[in-house]
């Protein structure tokens, strides 16, 4: 008798497991049929070519008072993620980050220092403006320092929203160095202030949601890009059916929460961000810190070694492994950009509903023409 009820008991879990399964994919169906998926494809586009979506941005940065320099280098790290697929973080953010400067949250004319110095490491004031320049220059010097010593870190306080930390990452990679960078915010940890989505009722399964990147060079591969925000949900994931996920895999959310707390230690107290509130409370935009690290593969083994095992692992994995629903490889972390990389620079980018939207706004209200018209 026992055993029938143990075989009931296991029978009936697994239809709720698949019950709920269905619901979730029903929820990711409405979700995605609204167009808040961001970094899928999209259905609707229209193609821009790169140095125009180049062009356009970095004269709406201009019209809000940024350098020439400036604007541009903001702008060709947005672009380079519109060239990756990753739409979130791309130039669909001009409008909003161009109104943040106009309305004088952000510093559009930082005064942005050096304020300490190791053999390996820098720490870098950004003056309250977007966190992307300031970050950039503390990246060539994470670097200098690892082709100099072996390991090289690139601390920014002060600044606002500093991107994908790919952007980061990647530039060390594209020197012979691992790259990780992440990013952290005053505050984190308090209810509506921990940088994911919504959270009325204060869940710890849906804490913070810093950006974070790995990012590892291959040889003949793709690299291997692990760039991504730190909670294991994204911003719109959120309601009774991912919520009930909070009892159904506990040790994944209690990986996510570890993941967020330690990349806004890193990403923030480690900047030394909490030493002055001035800028702050200047520029109420500016609440976010930044680290890169920067590790010279050549200084411990042979970088065509390395590369060699990273190939090796790319073409494993692809062989033995089975792909991700949805997809016809199973591929590593990196892979998918790179293949949208070479697509975009070959066809133009396709520029969806959501960024056209953002583009016209920004367009208007600048006097930039539009890129594609």
């Amino acid at each position: 008798m026992a055993l029938v009820e143990k075989l009931f008991n296991f029978c009936t879990r697994i239809l709720r497991i698949k019950a709920f399964i269905r619901k979730i994919r029903v929820q990711v169906l409405k979700i995605a049929q609204k167009g808040i998926v961001m970094n899928r494809p999209p259905e609707s586009f229209v193609q821009v070519q790169e140095e125009r979506l180049l062009a356009f941005a970095a004269a709406c940065f201009e019209k809000v008072g940024l350098s020439s320099e400036h604007a541009v280098a903001i702008s060709r790290l947005l672009v380079n993620s519109d060239l990756r697929g990753v739409r979130s973080h791309g130039t669909r953010t001009v409008n909003g980050y161009t109104r943040a400067f106009a309305e004088g949250k952000l510093n559009p004319q930082p005064n942005i220092q050096l304020v300490h110095e190791t053999p390996t490491a820098v720490v870098i004031e950004g003056d309250g403006t977007l966190g992307y320049w300031p970050m950039i220059q503390a990246t060539h010097h994470a670097i200098a320092k690892a082709k100099a010593v072996g390991m090289g870190m690139g601390l920014v306080r002060y600044i606002g929203h500093y991107g994908s930390a790919g952007h980061y990452a990647r530039l060390c990679m594209e020197q012979g160095c691992i790259g990780f960078s992440v990013q952290g915010y005053r505050d984190q940890g308090k209810q509506k202030t921990d940088g994911g989505g919504p959270n009325p009722d204060a869940h710890l399964g849906y804490f913070g949601n810093p950006p974070i990147c790995f990012a590892l060079p291959g040889g003949e591969e793709s690299p291997v890009v692990l760039d991504a925000a730190t909670c294991i949900l994204a911003d719109y994931q959120r309601g009774p059916e991912f919520e009930a996920l909070f009892s159904m895999i506990p040790a994944a959310f209690f990986k996510s929460v570890g993941y967020g707390a330690v990349a806004t230690l890193l990403g923030g107290g480690l900047t030394g961000f909490t030493l002055s509130d001035e800028s702050w409370n200047r520029w109420p935009a500016a609440r976010h810190g930044g680290m890169v690290l920067a590790i010279n593969i050549g200084s411990v083994v042979p970088e065509e070694i390395f590369r060699a095992e990273s190939d090796r692992l790319a073409r494993d994995v692809e062989t033995y492994y089975q792909p991700m629903p949805g997809y016809d490889r199973a591929r590593l972390p990196g892979a998918v950009e790179e293949d949208f990389l070479t697509k975009h620079r070959h066809e133009g980018i396709r520029y969806g509903e959501m960024e056209q939207e953002n583009a016209r706004a920004a367009s208007e209200r600048l006097g930039v023409p539009l890129p594609w018209v």
